[in-house]
């Protein structure tokens, strides 16, 4: 009885140890999780401070590009091209031969022309003859009127004599000056059928060929001739860029026009024209089908790279001096409003609405509003860690390149 007795009371004591070796794990292990929770370190978060600089940004604008003057070139008589001279895209010269046309019928014109002249001018020559004749009769009758030796009515004879000369006359000379005139039209048209390049320029397309039949009624120019020197670059700009430009009215347009500073081409292949151009004019109607004026910018073009009919963009660079700018990442957009994450002296996070410019280099905002000098600004996680009232650890933005480049070196050393 006595043993089984103390095998009892063994076993009970046993389980006790267990049960309490147990619950002291339970309650350590607990402890330990606690302790493990509150330990958890806040997240480092990469911070700026928000201060004033210079804000180097543009307004771009899609830009038609025409030479500084595009003249086409029609023919001012009608017949068919017997020679093209020169070729598409070729650079001509004031004066340089572009077409030939059929110049057969016009120099039979003014052969024509040169005869009915010679005509008219033997007519002349003989009305002449024909006046002076009559006028000898004339004098010669008027003395012997004066003498009582013929009767009035044989005087008058010969004085009508000598009128009738005297219109014949007229009447032969202004056949000669109208058959002069048409030798003049004559010759012209016969020039005409040489044309020629009106300034310096570059070829555009020809559509007709040798053989074409050339005509001042056809819709279709025998070529165009761009003076390139120089080219225009068209764009347009709201009434809201307008009123900005003159400061609402304040000054003039003329005056704004002067004080743009100069503006860039990037070209369709996204490289940047080499040389600057200017704002030249704006047109001084707005378009009411779409709410813009047209505004044209020179550029100087002497390797001639630039082409008529080409496209490109306009950036007009607009400087803001003690501008507030940041990271577009450190914004985050709700119901279209845009939001940073303050960090307020307890190193916790804010939402904080702002305005920024319209116009950015696609990479930062200049703030308008809602921000000031001196402010820290969340500039990582911003959209997936952070969250309104969050406990960080802020990190120097600036420093972050520095450990960057310091960890590769830390750990070769260990």
């Amino acid at each position: 009885m006595t043993t089984r007795k103390n095998m009892k009371r063994n076993v009970l004591k046993s389980a006790s140890a267990l049960a309490f070796g147990a619950v002291m794990t339970m309650t350590v292990a607990s402890c330990g999780s606690g302790q493990q929770q509150q330990q958890m370190p806040d997240p480092s978060i990469a911070v700026m401070q928000v201060n004033a600089s210079n804000a180097y940004n543009s307004s771009d604008y899609p830009a038609l590009i025409k030479g500084k003057t595009d003249i086409e070139i029609r023919p001012q008589v009608s017949g068919f091209i017997t020679k093209v001279h020169v070729d598409e895209g070729q650079h001509v010269t004031k004066g340089q031969v572009l077409f030939t046309i059929d110049q057969v019928q016009f120099e039979a014109a003014v052969r024509q022309a040169e005869a009915a002249v010679a005509q008219a001018q033997a007519a002349v020559n003989s009305a002449k003859t024909s006046v002076s004749t009559a006028q000898m009769t004339a004098d010669t009758k008027r003395n012997l009127l004066n003498k009582n030796i013929i009767s009035q009515f044989e005087y008058q004879v010969a004085d009508n004599d000598l009128q009738n000369a005297k219109a014949g006359l007229a009447q032969a000379q202004a056949s000669l000056a109208t058959a002069q005139q048409q030798v003049t039209i004559a010759k012209k048209n016969l020039g005409y059928t040489v044309v020629t390049a009106p300034s310096d320029g570059v070829v555009g397309s020809i559509p007709n060929r040798e053989g074409s039949l050339a005509s001042p009624s056809s819709a279709q120019p025998l070529t165009t001739i761009s003076d390139n020197s120089e080219i225009y670059a068209y764009f347009s700009l709201t009434e809201k860029d307008l009123l900005e430009m003159t400061d609402g009215g304040q000054r003039s347009l003329a005056q704004a026009i002067e004080s743009m500073p100069e503006v860039t081409l990037t070209l369709a292949n996204g490289t940047e024209y080499p040389m600057k151009g200017k704002v030249a004019t704006v047109n001084g109607l707005i378009d009411t089908s779409t709410g813009a004026a047209s505004v044209r910018a020179l550029f100087s073009n002497p390797s001639g790279m630039l082409r008529s009919g080409s496209t490109g963009t306009i950036s007009i660079p607009v400087n803001e001096s003690n501008a507030l700018v940041i990271p577009q990442k450190a914004t985050f957009e709700v119901q279209d409003r845009r939001f940073v994450y303050l960090v307020n002296d307890s190193n916790k996070v804010v939402s904080q609405p702002i305005t920024v410019m319209e116009i950015s280099d696609g990479q930062n905002f200049v703030v308008t509003s809602g921000l000031k000098v001196g402010d820290r600004v969340a500039i990582e996680g911003v959209g997936s860690k952070l969250k309104d009232g969050m406990k960080i650890n802020p990190v120097d933005a600036a420093s972050q390149p520095q450990r960057a480049a310091a960890a590769p070196q830390q750990a070769a050393a260990k």
